[in-house]
This record gives structure tokens, C-alpha cells and sequence, in this order.
């Protein structure tokens, strides 16, 4: 073997070592979330235990004390034997076999419902670990997999692996013992015939093994399809309107119809491969019985002696229900292989997911209060891909003090949201630091620093329910007063005294049954419930009218004079009159001032001034 040769071979041996510690590592993980369901599991598995020996003692009594009083031998019926003499004992066995069956039959019932409870319980408890870390996500944790992909790990993903979980604990566990069980009953009536399964199994073996090596990676291209089809799905339910608008059905349709061919495609393939279980099932189970039917035959008629003796018509059966018992539950082993199979692939998405290392994290001992809304940025650059070259705020460096009012306007793409996003600490810079009331924002408690800065983003967002509980995400502890006083700021109390219940008027889901404007004035109304230090408007007036937005301005210059206001918009008219407006290009602050200020100063701030309102007052500046 040459050194290339040797290097392959010692590069494939470390990869099925990672291969091998990622699946132990993956059925530790999800092992762990079974709290709660493993008495459940055992008592499952003690009841799986006595429908398996009460089964497979039934052919034995049949075989070895009822077929005999039935089918007497030539012996038996030389000595006088009459099966009226032994009608008694007939009734006995009988109900022997009736009671056997009737416990293995209750054995089942209560060994299913234990197994449907612990994995419902562990379906639970996967939900809420996977859901709860997500809430921990950063944005850029949630771009990394996306939405629909969590949508699908939650959902899909989830209920393969619960229904996998009670197929391993129902039939993974019985199947392996009714074959224990039903070899070594079988091995009691005839070691001879009993070998006949040593050929069987391996071949089954053989058949499992290439089905799971085969359909596995069959089943990765079509989870990551689904993540596919449920983001079209998404972006079409919510863009239905610009759809519509736009006659674009057909195109919608197309579109979905191309990535359920292909997940059409994908189990097609799939099943065509899962195809080869049942046939070489039923085919094993029938060579099987021929061959114990054969040489079972060939002993009662031709073997003498005490050979045929132990071997008779009754053992010949209990051998043909023990071929059944052991086939069959291979057969389940079989089907059971193939869940596992699909959900292989869902454990390691779900894994990933609760394995996801968030990326913003408070520190080991935060700071608990921001003492006010002074804002620093100190030679800041921030990147989305950390591994990319072009930085998205490059060098910003600008001291706020604590109640001024800010405005940040720029061109499209000039990282104003990108900007205020990192006073709330929603991205951490690469480079420099972020400071909110004289403390770096990496120093606070998440959840301290967020309660303390506001944000209204540019997607508002209204949850299902009614404006009043609307409005308590933003404080769930605000009394009446403090509700009316927010909705008065926002200028949204005259909307909400004409609903009919006012705050506790419905509120479809996305807000949908109130118009841009009335959304973004809740939406502020919820974050001023906040109290906060350091308020963030990013672009959340852009659907009020002029009249509105002035308004809104003007309250909070006289009603919330202390805390810190950043106003980003595309409106001229809505930073006009901010104490420091800075102009924003390409990720840099290329000028700040007061709009007298920036007339003189900023070719940018000037031509987009003239663009929206004209040149007379700049003339009248100059």
C-alpha cells in the first residue's frame, strides 16, 4: 500500500470515528429529554416482556399437551386412549391458552398506551427545548438555519423522531425478545429445525443493512427540501396581496409544483428501495416454513423411535407459529429500521438546532441597571459574515448624550438600521464597542439592557389577541394609566376610543385588521410602555401622515425630555428639528450636525433637503 493509499484509508478510519462519536453524541442528546417519560418507558417495557412470554408459551401448550389429546398417535389409541376420558383435561388447556392469550393481549394494549405516553412527553419536551433556545437566538443565529427550516425542525422533524421513539420502545424492544423468546421455545422442540433460522437472520441482516446505506441520504435531500417548500410556502402566504396584485398565481404555482415533484421524486426513490422489505420478508418466512414443514414431515413419517416421539404433529405446529413469531417480528424490526432511518436525519437537525451555540450571550456578572441614555460608539466596525472583507459600519465613532433626539437618514443600503440595531445589542460589533449610559453593552444583562432600550423596527409586528395585550409586551405590569398615557404619546388613543372595546379590541394575526400607520402607533405605544432609557424609532413613521408624525415628535419633546431618541427615516420633515442628525453612506458617518448646520455643510444632506422640500429654505440658511 503506497503512502497516498495509506493516507485515504487513515482519513476514511478518522471519519467513521467522528461519524460514529456525532451518533452517540446525538442519542445522548435527545436521550436526556426522555425526563419525565422513563417510567412510562419501563413499565412499557415490563408489559412488552409479558405479552411476549404469554405469546410464545401458547403454541408450546398447544403443541406439547392440547394437539396431542386431538390428534392422538397410534400408540396412544393402542393403549385405549380415548379422547372422551380426557375432555377435562381438554377444557383445561384450553383455558390455559385463552387466559395466556387474554393477559398477552392486555399486556399490549397497556404496553402501546405506555409507549405512546413517554414519547408524546418526549415530543413535548423536544419542542419546548427547541423553541426555547431559539428564543435565545440572535438574528444572525435565526439567518443561519432560517425560518421555515425551524419551522420544519419543530414541526416535522420532531414528530418523526417522537414516532421513532415509540417504535423503539414498543417494537424495537418487543421484536428482539419475541425472537429471544420464540428461538429458544423453538430450540426445546427441535434443535435441529431451529437451525434452520441461523440462514434466515443474517440474510435479513444483510437486506436491513443495505435498505439503511441506500435510503439514508435519500432522506437528507428531502428534509432539506422540505425547508424549501415551507419557505415558498411562507413568502407566498405572506406577499399573497402583491401575488395577487400582480397575476402572479400561476407563477406561485409553478414554483411550488417544481419542489413538491422534486420531494414527490425523492420518496418515490425512497420507497422503491423500502420496497425490498416486504417481499424478502414474506419470502423468508415462506422458505422457512416449507423447509420446517419438509424435514418436520419427513421425521414424523420416517423417523423411528424416540427421534419421532419428541417430534410430532403438535411439535410440527408450535415450529411453523414460532417460523411466524420470529419472521413477523423481524418483519417489525424491519419497519421499524425505516422510521428510524427517516428520523436519523430529523435527530440531527433537531440537535443542531438545540446545540446552536447563541451567538450574543450575557457575561458571567452583568451589570443590572443602565444609569441613563448617553450612547457612545468608540471605533466600531461590524460585519454580517465575520469572514468577509467589507465591513457594514466601518470606523463609526460619535458621543450621544443622555436626551438628545437624534436623526439618522442615508440612501437605501447605508446601514442605518444596522446602526441603531447595535445600541440594543441585536449584533455585536467585530471590532471597538458600543457603550449605553458609560458601559459597554457586552456588560449588561441582555435582558436588563433590552428593557432599557426600545425598539420599534422597521416590520412591525402585532400578535394575535387584543391591543391591551398588545401593548403589555412592552411592560406587563402597566397599570391603566400608564397604557393610556403610552397610547397618547403615540397618538394612537383617538384610533383605539373608536374600536369597539377599546383596548381590548381584536387584533388578528400580523395585525391585519389595522392599516401601516395604526400599526406603527401601537408598535411605538408598546415600546414607550418600556419606560426606557434609550428610545429607537427605525423608520416606524414612514406610514403616518406628516400631521401624525409631527405630533408624535412633539410629545415626546415635551413629555419624555430625558430619554435618549433615535429617529431614523427617509422623511426629511421627521429629523428636521433633531438635536443632531447624522448623514450615513456606505456604513460611515460622512456628516452630522443641526439641519441649519448640515445645509452648509453636507452636499448629500442638501441635495436630498432640495429633493423633498425645496430650495427655499436653504437660500434663506445661506
Amino acid at each position: 500500500m503506497g503512502n497516498k493509499e495509506m493516507i485515504n484509508a487513515i482519513d476514511r478510519k478518522a471519519q467513521k470515528e467522528i461519524e460514529r462519536g456525532k451518533k452517540i453524541k446525538i442519542v445522548k442528546s435527545l436521550a436526556s429529554y426522555l425526563n419525565g417519560s422513563w417510567k412510562y418507558v419501563f413499565l412499557a417495557w415490563f408489559f412488552v416482556a409479558l405479552e411476549v412470554v404469554c405469546e410464545v408459551l401458547i403454541p408450546w401448550v398447544a403443541g406439547s399437551y392440547l394437539i396431542p389429546l386431538i390428534d392422538p398417535t397410534e400408540e396412544m389409541v393402542a393403549s385405549g386412549f380415548t379422547i372422551v376420558d380426557h375432555v377435562g383435561e381438554l377444557w383445561g388447556y384450553a383455558c390455559i391458552m385463552l387466559g395466556l392469550a387474554v393477559i398477552s393481549c392486555t399486556g399490549g394494549i397497556v404496553a402501546g398506551f405506555m409507549a405512546a405516553k413517554a414519547s408524546t412527553l418526549f415530543g413535548r419536551n423536544l419542542r419546548q427545548a427547541m423553541f426555547y433556545k431559539i428564543q435565545d437566538y440572535s438574528f444572525k443565529n435565526i439567518d443561519k438555519f432560517s425560518t421555515p427550516s425551524l419551522v420544519t425542525r419543530l414541526t416535522t422533524d420532531v414528530t418523526n423522531v417522537q414516532n421513532s421513539v415509540q417504535m423503539i420502545v414498543r417494537m424495537v424492544v418487543r421484536s428482539p425478545l419475541m425472537m429471544v423468546f420464540a428461538l429458544v421455545m423453538a430450540a426445546t422442540v427441535s434443535w435441529q429445525l431451529s437451525l434452520i433460522f441461523l440462514g434466515v437472520i443474517p440474510f435479513l441482516g444483510f437486506v436491513l443493512f443495505f435498505v439503511a446505506i441506500k435510503v439514508h441520504p435519500v432522506f437528507v435531500r428531502v428534509f432539506e427540501a422540505y425547508d424549501g417548500l415551507n419557505g415558498s410556502v411562507e413568502e407566498n402566504l405572506r406577499g399573497i396581496r402583491v401575488v395577487k396584485s400582480y397575476g402572479r398565481e400561476d407563477y406561485e404555482n409553478e414554483k411550488f409544483q417544481g419542489v413538491s415533484k422534486y420531494i414527490y421524486r425523492s420518496f418515490v426513490h425512497a420507497e422503491r428501495i423500502l420496497a425490498f422489505n416486504s417481499p424478502v420478508m414474506q419470502f423468508s418466512v415462506y422458505v422457512s416454513v416449507l423447509l420446517i414443514s419438509w424435514f418436520g414431515a419427513y421425521i414424523i413419517i420416517h423417523v423411528t423411535g424416540n427421534a419421532k416421539d419428541a417430534f410430532n404433529t403438535g411439535s410440527l405446529t408450535s415450529m411453523i407459529t414460532y417460523v411466524n413469531q420470529i419472521l413477523m417480528s423481524l418483519m417489525f424490526v424491519s419497519m421499524a429500521f425505516v422510521m428510524i432511518i427517516i428520523a436519523r436525519n430529523s435527530a440531527e437537525r433537531i440537535c443542531e438546532v438545540i446545540d446552536e451555540v447563541p451567538d450574543l450571550a450575557s457575561p458571567e456578572n452583568p451589570l443590572m441597571e443602565v444609569k441613563d441614555g448617553e450612547v457612545e460608539f468608540d471605533h466600531v466596525c461590524f460585519r454580517y459574515n465575520e469572514n468577509g472583507d467589507k465591513d457594514v459600519l466601518h470606523d463609526v465613532n460619535i458621543h450621544i448624550p443622555s436626551g438628545s433626539t437624534v436623526g439618522i437618514i442615508g440612501a437605501t443600503g447605508s446601514s442605518k438600521s444596522t446602526f441603531v440595531s447595535m445600541i440594543a445589542r441585536l449584533y455585536d460589533v467585530q471590532e471597538g464597542s458600543v457603550k449605553v449610559g458609560g458601559h459597554d453593552v457586552r456588560e449588561y444583562d441582555l435582558k436588563v439592557l433590552r428593557d432599557s432600550v426600545a425598539v420599534v423596527l422597521q416590520k412591525n409586528v402585532l400578535f394575535t389577541g387584543t391591543i391591551r395585550s398588545n401593548l403589555l409586551w412592552g411592560n406587563p405590569d402597566a397599570t391603566e394609566e400608564d397604557i393610556e398615557k403610552a397610547a397618547k404619546l403615540a397618538c394612537v388613543d383617538e384610533f383605539i376610543d373608536r374600536m369597539p372595546g377599546r383596548f381590548d379590541a381584536p387584533i388578528e394575526q400580523g395585525g391585519n385588521n389595522v392599516s401601516g400607520g395604526q400599526k406603527q402607533r401601537l408598535c411605538i405605544a408598546r415600546a414607550l410602555l418600556k419606560k426606557p432609557k434609550v428610545l429607537i424609532l427605525d423608520d416606524s413613521t414612514s406610514a403616518v401622515d406628516t400631521f401624525t408624525d409631527a405630533e408624535i415628535r412633539h410629545a415626546f419633546q415635551t413629555e419624555i425630555p430625558e430619554v435618549t431618541k433615535f429617529i431614523v427615516a427617509q422623511r426629511i420633515l421627521s429629523i428636521k428639528d433633531c438635536d443632531i442628525i447624522l448623514v450615513l453612506d456606505d456604513g460611515k458617518i460622512i456628516a452630522k450636525g443641526t439641519n441649519d448646520e448640515l445645509m452648509k455643510t453636507s452636499d448629500v444632506y442638501r441635495e436630498i433637503y432640495q429633493t423633498q422640500i425645496g430650495g427655499g429654505d436653504f437660500d434663506a440658511a445661506e
